[in-house]
């Protein structure tokens, strides 16, 4: 666990534990980022994401209250950062900016060079955040995907 100082106090980013899932739900409906709660984002399907090598998922909390999240994941060549959210009451502080560094540094850590993230086109304040971070938009990179279902 590390702890930062700031301006609203003490901020400790550790590791997700999934008893903290409820937790971290929340933080996603506040943060209005995407849900899939009958596919990817089910509590098995985290818990069964979380025994794997390849995952690095940190939380922040402030006094007891989960206010930032970030997924981490690599396939042992390239690192990908998914689902970084910070509650509204905390952005424009740095946060997510700390979050995206402590995942970046895990990575490199492991031998990762290259870190990637993907971001749906309306999200235009998640592709400002990571352009701001020194990532490169790739507009000649089309992104497919097969699902066995829409939930997933």
């Amino acid at each position: 666990m590390k702890t930062l100082d700031d301006q609203g106090g003490k901020i400790s980013i550790s590791s997700f534990r999934i008893e903290d899932y409820d937790r971290l739900i929340s933080l996603w409906q506040d943060a209005g980022l995407p849900y899939k709660p009958k596919g990817r984002d089910r509590r098995d399907c985290i818990e069964r994401e979380l025994k794997t090598s390849a995952a690095i998922f940190l939380v922040a909390e402030r006094e007891g209250k989960l206010i930032g999240s970030i997924f981490g994941t690599h396939d042992g060549r390239k690192g990908w950062i998914n689902r970084l959210a910070v509650a509204p009451a905390q952005r424009t502080q740095g946060l997510g900016a700390r979050l995206v560094r402590e995942v970046e540094e895990r990575l490199h850590d492991l031998g990762i060079e290259i870190i990637a993230c993907l971001i749906e086109n309306w999200n235009t304040v998640s592709m400002e955040a990571f352009q701001r971070m020194g990532y490169k938009r790739h507009g000649d990179i089309v992104y497919l995907s097969k699902r066995k279902n829409p939930d997933v």
